[in-house]
């Protein structure tokens, strides 16, 4: 049975169900996140409402980065054993990360222009979550042709981890 699981045919058969549920259940939860951390979480002393942005801003953060690992490494794995289902998932966490990292440029700047005066500073860190965004907007459109450069181009990307969650930057 469990290796019947690694069947691509049989997987998508007992997920695809399941897919809908999942997707309706991650919008509603997100968007109950959302309203929760910006209209319903108490302001800060000091900073006031804009400490509320960070309740958003650092989970984003988080979350493009840890798609981008398992994005990397389910690309990494797909030439060794030519399984689809790991090139799959490396195409669908290539979307969601670029939502995550674009959402995670859109609420930093937000979360900056009161404390730096202006929506964006360009240092290490926020150059290199650029860099990062640009990657993912790479290996979109590279999904696009019939060749599979796409996990090339995820692989070779995971040198602007460390340069982004490093403690001379600041980190995240």
């Amino acid at each position: 049975m469990s290796v019947s699981l690694l069947q691509p045919y049989f997987f998508m058969s007992k997920t695809k169900s399941y897919a809908q549920i999942l997707i309706g259940s991650r919008l509603f939860l997100t968007a109950m996140a959302i309203h929760l951390s910006l209209r319903v979480a108490p302001p800060d002393l000091q900073q006031g409402g804009n400490s509320r942005i960070s309740y958003v801003h650092v989970p984003a953060a988080r979350m493009s980065i840890v798609i981008y690992i398992a994005t990397a490494i389910n690309s990494s794995l797909f030439p060794l054993t030519k399984h689809p289902l790991f090139l799959r998932s490396s195409g669908t966490g290539t979307e969601i990360g670029a939502f995550s990292t674009l959402f995670t440029l859109v609420t930093g700047g937000f979360r900056g222009r009161p404390m730096w005066g202006t929506f964006r500073v360009w240092d290490a860190r926020l150059t290199s979550v650029f860099i990062l965004f640009l990657i993912y907007l790479g290996a979109l459109r590279f999904q696009k042709l019939p060749v599979e450069p796409a996990p090339i181009s995820i692989r070779a990307g995971p040198i602007d981890i460390p340069i982004i969650k490093s403690p001379s930057t600041g980190g995240i």
